[in-house]
């Protein structure tokens, strides 16, 4: 019994999974042919309206000129020139033909003689003008000089360009039972204007003539060409009038695919601009221009309206289809809750009492967790703390050690003043007990100076050995490196060390803190010159340049340099090439951070002379408006 069913239910589901597909193809199919018939109606409905408006616009253009060539030639001055042109000057009835050509709108008027001659034109004063030449091959006026009324359409003969010509005889006897026309007057209409109203619609327009030769369509690359190809006899015949000059006349590439409805087709290009793409195509006749006028609406909304409609019909099919699954299996599932409702309250109020004990053993741990991680965050910004004030300390303590360096040298700058007030005192004092005051007043001058002296002094080893206060602000380059230079002005002058200062003549200014700046500054002058304690002609080279808005600070001595495979290692902490005792090898690992910390880099390469050169980077700054907080404090080179 079990097999059975097992074996029936087997068979039912391959029957449902072959007939859903079939029914959702079927009914997606229908419903894009419906969605076809109906959007090709309305496609049609749309060209012939399109249709039937451009060709009343392109009929009722044209014919508006009908009337010129007929009003012009029974003009007097007309008639008087043609009476007799070999007597009269032509320049006055030029102007006037050109004066109706400018107020009708129209291409160009011109005057015909009975043997079609043009012997008068509104563009009498172009190179191109048609005086001189001789149009008894156009149909215009063989119609016109055989007394009826000419048209005529093609490519002008001088100008190439296309136009529709309108032309009357001008009589200069028509009493007589057997008078001739003596002349005809031609009116050149260009199509141009009515191409571009097309250009608006969406869709193809052109027009063609009895030979089916696309005489005007609103995409250029259709024009001149057949609609379909030409034989020889019919190539032979059209060059014979001129009608379109030596075009090539080359074949449309359309081909018919099949008929739709009654003087509609559905057709494509073999080649061509319109190549590629499906296309509704419609002919509408202009009888008084012997033309048809053709419309071609692409089938892309056709093919959009299939597309859709097959989707939402099997969308549709879908919805039912999973609809009725849904309700098969909720009847299904429905006898299989049933059955196990009962142990499912039991395994839900189990597993209730589980997850409660489980919440509550998982917060536990949370709140535990949580707790240390506090811990751990608190200890970390007390670690972080400690080690900003231990860095703080280590360059501060770094800026000590240098000032131990310069220690010497300041300590003779300072005698030198000392000495020189303390002769300066005893010489007053003589010449205060001899009455000689001016002299005296000379020597308390010279002491003053002296003081002066030694304030500068104390107050660049103040400025140096101050803690940083970790304030940006607007810094002079060239100022900060000449105060750095002022540390070692003794030691410089003892040593017989030639400094060479590169910089522009305008002033550089970097955003940064001003007493860090100095101190990475005077350890790298200090490196340079203890760098060149053994060069017989020791070099301290300065340079300050500007590379991509970048202040490049660069400190070059002419050293020994240093060894390349130790260019890596130079920013370390605590790597020296000195002499054991010499230095720690912190001096250029806090340059480094200090450089990093203020937005710019300290770089160091050997020079192709000799000699080491440190470059420090900083961002370019605009000049200030007013001078910094720091310059109005002690000394104002550091504004």
């Amino acid at each position: 019994m079990t097999s059975h069913y097992r074996l029936s239910a087997g068979r039912w589901r391959l029957f449902w999974l072959i007939c859903i597909p079939i029914g959702l193809v079927l009914c997606m199919w229908q419903a894009a042919q419906l969605a076809r018939e109906q959007a090709l109606s309305n496609l049609q409905d749309d060209a012939e309206n399109e249709l039937r408006l451009s060709a009343a616009n392109l009929n009722g253009y044209l014919l508006r000129y009908d009337y010129l060539p007929r009003m012009l030639a029974t003009r007097e001055g007309v008639q008087r020139f043609l009476d007799s042109p070999e007597n009269q000057d032509p320049m006055p009835l030029n102007l006037l033909l050109d004066r109706f050509r400018f107020t009708a709108g129209v291409s160009d008027v011109y005057l015909l003689d009975r043997h079609a001659d043009t012997i008068a034109a509104s563009n009498w004063h172009r190179p191109n003008t048609f005086i001189g030449q001789n149009y008894a091959f156009r149909s215009y006026y063989t119609d016109a000089i055989s007394g009826g009324q000419g048209r005529f359409y093609g490519l002008g003969v001088q100008s190439l360009e296309r136009g529709y010509y309108f032309s009357a005889p001008v009589w200069l006897d028509d009493t007589s039972p057997d008078a001739r026309p003596d002349g005809v007057i031609v009116v050149k209409v260009l199509l141009d204007d009515v191409e571009e109203s097309w250009a608006e619609q969406d869709a193809e327009l052109f027009v063609t003539d009895s030979d089916n030769i696309i005489f005007m369509a609103n995409r250029p690359e259709l024009r001149m060409n057949a609609l379909y190809p030409l034989s020889d006899d019919q190539r032979e015949s059209l060059r014979e009038t001129r009608r379109y000059a030596m075009e090539p006349l080359s074949p449309s590439g359309i081909e018919l695919l099949t008929p739709y409805d009654q003087g509609s087709y559905l057709v494509s290009f073999t080649h061509g601009p319109l190549s590629g793409e499906r296309y509704l195509s419609l002919t509408r006749p202009l009888p008084e221009l012997d033309w048809h006028m053709h419309i071609l609406k692409p089938l892309t909304p056709v093919i959009n309206a299939q597309w859709i409609a097959a989707l939402m019909a099997g969308g549709l099919y879908g919805v039912v289809a999973l609809a009725c699954g849904i309700g098969w299996q909720r009847l299904r599932l429905r006898r299989e809750r049933e059955a196990f409702a009962e142990r499912e309250r039991q395994t839900l109020a189990r597993v209730r009492d589980e997850l409660e004990v489980s919440v509550e053993r998982r917060t536990r741990d949370l709140v535990a967790s949580n707790q240390r991680l506090s811990d751990e965050i608190e200890e970390r910004r007390r670690a972080e703390a400690n080690l900003r004030q231990t860095q703080d300390e280590l360059i501060q303590a770094a800026k000590l050690a240098v000032l131990g360096q310069l220690a010497a040298g300041i300590n003779h700058e300072l005698n030198q003043p000392l000495a020189a007030i303390r002769a300066y005192a005893e010489n007053a004092r003589q010449f205060i007990e001899l009455a000689r005051i001016d002299k005296a007043d000379a020597n308390l001058a010279q002491i003053v100076e002296l003081t002066q002296r030694m304030a500068d002094i104390s107050a660049q080893l103040r400025q140096f050995s101050r803690k940083s206060s970790e304030r940006q602000e607007t810094i002079s380059v060239q100022a900060c490196i000449e105060y750095a230079l002022r540390l070692f002005h003794s030691r410089l002058r003892d040593d017989g060390i030639t400094v060479v200062q590169q910089w522009p003549d305008e002033t550089l200014w970097v955003e940064g803190d001003l007493v860090r700046l100095e101190q990475v500054l005077v350890n790298l002058i200090s490196n340079a010159l203890q760098a060149m304690k053994e060069v017989s002609s020791p070099m301290l080279t300065l340079s300050v340049e500007i590379k991509q808005q970048q202040v490049m600070i660069s400190v070059a001595d002419n050293g020994p340099g240093i060894p390349e495979h130790h260019l890596g290692q130079i920013f370390e902490p605590f790597f020296t090439t000195k002499a054991p005792g010499s230095g720690l090898g912190l001096g250029l690992s806090i340059s480094s951070r200090i450089m990093e910390d203020l937005g710019g880099k300290l770089q160091v390469t050997n020079q192709p002379t000799g000699g080491a050169r440190f470059t420090i980077a900083l961002p370019c700054s605009t000049t200030p408006n007013v001078l910094p907080p720091s310059s109005a404090k002690g000394n104002s080179n550091h504004a």
